[in-house]
């Protein structure tokens, strides 16, 4: 058994850096971390510290750096067919995570490029260099057409601080909401809470008045101290939840949302689900004058984020995606 857990010890990763929460969780692995910065289109070019520490056994490399790396990497981990090209001429394992869906994708960059055509051009490249896909939701997973490894997010409920829902007012937390509006229902979502005290958190440089939290610890006390938490998502595009929502939920906060059926949250028991602006505001108002209601359905929300995103599921089934990508990448068809 110690053999085996030094010889994990012993493996590095090449991870491509796409969202910092998401790479965080893969700390957990137990291998070592090279993680990609300064790609193109990224907002900040190095790791940004404000959404979460750099993960234990890691360094910060550039992308020459990774492509001309001596380092025998146990798995390359990509999030696009971009990150792909760029170490077309690496001889190792590589593993695509699938974090959005294709109809959100293109919506969100505005591609000229059909959905239709960018699925079957991705589908072709992975069955040619024997690479494998694993997807963050089923939803996502049906979109690109990869269904067979579904990894979704995880949260650590001891990472956060115990919920005092002190603050009488909601909590969202989103980046870049300009280009994801209708990803969002953001229309929905203003009408839902217009007169509602609300508190929007995040990197969205033509929103006035909002802005990131300055730290991961400092996103926490935001967390701690707010009285519910809102997710709305168009069941076509986006899962109901996200990495923010569940966290919210470890942190104890009662969840407000449309109704979506990817949704972890039960209606009445962890949070309020409708698709009526004016029942949610109904909802949310009542949230608002009954901290003990709230501070119930929070708790109830920890529970499900505990049993249905635990880390340790998110690191057996992982690893079991590293393993598939090495078998394939073993018996591929293409050599260079």
């Amino acid at each position: 058994m110690q053999n085996k857990e030094a010889q994990t010890d012993n493996r590095t990763l090449l991870v491509f850096n796409c969202h910092e929460s998401w790479v965080h969780q893969l700390g957990v692995l137990g291998c070592k971390l090279d993680i990609i910065i300064g790609l193109k289109g990224q907002y900040l070019q190095t790791w940004d510290e404000r959404m979460r520490p750099i993960p234990p056994n890691s360094r910060l490399i550039t992308l020459p750096q990774a492509q001309q790396s001596k380092t025998r990497y146990y798995c390359i981990i990509t999030h696009n067919i971009t990150d792909l090209l760029d170490i077309k001429h690496r001889h190792e394992p590589r593993l695509l995570v699938i974090h959005s869906t294709i109809e959100g994708r293109a919506q969100e960059e505005k591609s000229d490029v059909t959905p239709q055509n960018m699925k079957e051009m991705l589908n072709k490249y992975l069955k040619l260099i024997g690479g494998h896909a694993v997807a963050i939701s089923m939803l996502k997973g049906k979109s690109w057409g990869f269904t067979k490894d579904i990894v979704p997010c995880a949260v650590n409920a001891d990472d956060y601080l115990p919920y005092s829902g002190q603050t009488s007012c909601g909590l969202r937390v989103c980046n870049f909401i300009e280009s994801r509006k209708s990803i969002l229902l953001w229309d929905f979502y203003t009408k839902a809470f217009d007169g509602i005290p609300v508190r929007l958190v995040g990197h969205n440089p033509n929103m006035r008045g909002v802005r990131a939290a300055d730290s991961w610890d400092h996103l926490k006390r935001i967390l701690q101290s707010h009285r519910f938490y809102i997710h709305t998502a168009n069941p076509e595009l986006e899962d109901g939840y996200n990495m923010a929502s569940l966290e919210a939920m470890a942190a104890g906060l009662p969840i407000l949302s449309n109704r979506h059926p990817t949704s972890p949250i039960e209606h009445g028991v962890s949070g309020f689900l409708s698709d009526n602006p004016a029942e949610l505001r109904k909802y949310a108002n009542m949230l608002l004058e009954d901290k003990i209601m709230a501070t119930m359905m929070g708790k109830e929300a920890q529970k499900r984020a505990i049993e249905q995103f635990s880390m340790t599921r998110f690191k057996e089934a992982f690893l079991k995606s590293i393993e598939t990508a090495r078998h394939k990448w073993g018996h591929r068809k293409y050599h260079w």
